[in-house]
């Protein structure tokens, strides 16, 4: 049992018989009346982000979890087979847990969040950014650079992100698994 006086952004606790998140918390002494601690609570199989205000010194039940680290394999049917790098035990998650499954590539490694009393997968993380080559896009016409035009593209997974007018097939991007956005070209 820990109290409110334990809370830190990342800490995953039990409330209402659910696993929540902390995104972000203030404690908050007003001048008259008791403290309390203001947060904003994300639902770990939802995604669902809430606020609440607990009063100070509130007990809460804070869950183990532990992050690690796995190599994508390859999908099977709806289930994505992964290995620990560790001890190379292989688990199959369910694309609803992924946060990008579209932008994974076989050898990509990412992060597995386990709920470490039950050893079940809560969900998993890829690195905020991933290197990709257009495999296909409409071409762009000379002099296209002046606007903020984007245009679609396909890359090596199949997903489909909007890039500047000027990239080409062939060419490496930079894109953000957090909003499937395109940031930079890299040279390769």
């Amino acid at each position: 049992m820990a109290s409110t006086a334990d809370f830190r952004n990342g800490l995953t606790i039990y409330f209402n018989n659910e696993l929540y998140t902390i995104i972000e918390f203030q404690h908050v002494k007003p001048g008259k009346g008791a403290a309390f601690v203001r947060t904003k609570l994300k639902n770990v199989k939802t995604g669902k982000v809430l606020p609440n205000t607990f009063p100070s010194g509130t007990r809460i039940d804070i869950a183990r979890v532990e992050r690690r680290k796995f190599q994508y394999l390859y999908q099977e049917g709806e289930l994505y087979q992964f290995m620990n790098l560790d001890d190379y035990e292989q688990i199959g998650i369910d694309g609803e847990l992924i946060n990008a499954p579209d932008l994974m590539k076989e050898g990509q490694e990412v992060e597995i969040v386990i709920h470490a009393d039950t050893d079940t997968p809560l969900f998993c993380e890829l690195p905020p950014f991933v290197e990709m080559q257009i495999t296909y896009t409409e071409p762009g016409m000379k002099g296209d650079t002046a606007t903020n035009t984007m245009k679609p593209a396909t890359v090596e997974t199949g997903a489909t992100v909007r890039v500047p007018l000027f990239l080409e097939e062939g060419e490496w991007i930079r894109v953000d698994t957090r909003t499937h956005e395109y940031c930079e070209r890299i040279k390769k």
